[in-house]
């Protein structure tokens, strides 16, 4: 055992149990707490596997759960971005790579370049299986907010544009979960739990 490496791989595996205390604003189903980020990365790489006959494209489904995995890691450092507030949004991408040096930086270098590889991949949106990443990113908090009945929704006042601006992007990797998305939006506009603020339907 290379005692060096070895150490350097717990150190990390520990800061990344912080993960654990970054609280998104969606909640777990039955609204009773928030979800923490490293839950929503789990749903994540559990939905990758799940749902990827839905894919547009075959893909290396390891890649992608493992892309899941650390995709919001960087948020130990820079916190959740809400998906909607634009002012946050920002300065997101400046923030998450500054945590991405530090965090990545904790690893044997091999393993530092292949993570902070896989992060960069993600947050590109260029290949399979960063775009099937992607889908389920913006699917599992819409299924959560959906089998709440749209309270945070609801909470945020949150409008249609919003929403559909962020899954519309879905399309991309799953033609089939993006046409489902369009219509768990319809029903949540039709049941007020997302304001309808375009004339057109979309």
């Amino acid at each position: 055992m290379n005692k060096e490496r070895f150490e350097k791989q717990l150190a990390f595996i520990l800061e990344a149990d912080k993960e654990k205390n970054i609280f998104r604003q969606t909640h777990l189903i039955g609204y009773e707490r928030r979800e923490n980020d490293a839950e929503h990365a789990w749903h994540m790489a559990m939905m990758i596997y799940l749902l990827k006959e839905y894919a547009n494209e075959e893909f290396d489904v390891a890649k992608a759960m493992m892309m899941a995995l650390v995709h919001d890691i960087v948020e130990i450092d820079a916190g959740d971005t809400y998906a909607y507030d634009t002012k946050a949004l920002q300065t997101q991408k400046e923030r998450e790579e500054k945590a991405a040096d530090r965090l990545f930086g904790m690893l044997p270098e091999d393993q530092r370049d292949e993570l902070r590889a896989l992060f960069e991949e993600f947050e590109a949106g260029e290949s399979a299986e960063a775009r099937f990443a992607r889908v389920m990113d913006n699917f599992q908090p819409l299924l959560l907010n959906h089998a709440n009945d749209g309270a945070d929704w609801r909470a945020h006042e949150v409008k249609r544009s919003q929403v559909f601006g962020r899954q519309q992007t879905s399309s991309k990797g799953s033609t089939e979960i993006w046409n489902y998305t369009r219509e768990l939006i319809d029903a949540n506009v039709e049941k007020g739990n997302i304001i309808e603020d375009r004339q057109l339907h979309l």
